[in-house]
């Protein structure tokens, strides 16, 4: 199955490599809905959803026909694998996403982001940096193991915002090769 005949993806990634947005632009380019599982678990002043609830949320989501689901969420990862046709994980570098968190707080810092629950303001918090920069051997590893452990689940896997150009630009018809 190539990624653009998919009606269930998976988009994961460390914090700051643009999961969100990259979701965005998938959903624009395929008609898919895009769901964002920050908006979802978050509740108002950054209260996060009890589990049993955060579980239910999670499985309404997945039974649907199709979806574009951008975010981790280890705890129910595996469940989003049990239904996702395909997955891109965006393995960049711990540079490329602080960068990207330190640009995210300074353009949105105060402000909610369409991809966030109500509530939850756009915030400075050092110990979401120290998650991103124990991501690629901690959770990275971890989501690495899943998806190799789910291969009926087409992987792609983008390594720099460059691959994510070419494969939006694939995806849009700008570009003859398939991914």
């Amino acid at each position: 199955m190539e990624l653009g005949e998919a009606k269930r993806i998976l988009i994961l990634g460390c914090g700051g490599a643009g999961k969100s947005t990259l979701a965005r632009r998938l959903g624009a380019a395929t008609g898919l809905p895009v769901v964002h599982l920050d908006g979802l678990y978050w509740q108002p002043g950054w209260v996060a959803m009890e589990r049993a609830a955060w579980r239910r949320t999670v499985e309404n989501e997945i039974a649907k026909d199709a979806w574009i689901i951008d975010g981790n969420f280890g705890s129910s990862l595996e469940l989003r694998l049990s239904r996702a046709q395909a997955a891109v994980y965006l393995d960049y570098s711990r540079a490329v996403c602080l960068a990207g968190v330190l640009r995210r707080v300074w353009t949105t810092h105060g402000r909610v982001r369409p991809d966030m629950g109500a509530g939850c303001p756009e915030r400075f918090d050092l110990s979401f940096l120290r998650w991103v920069w124990d991501f690629p051997k901690r959770d990275g590893t971890h989501v690495k193991a899943l998806l190799a452990a789910h291969p009926e689940v087409r992987c792609v896997t983008l390594k720099n915002r460059r691959d994510a150009q070419v494969l939006l630009r694939r995806l849009e018809g700008a570009d003859d090769g398939s991914i």
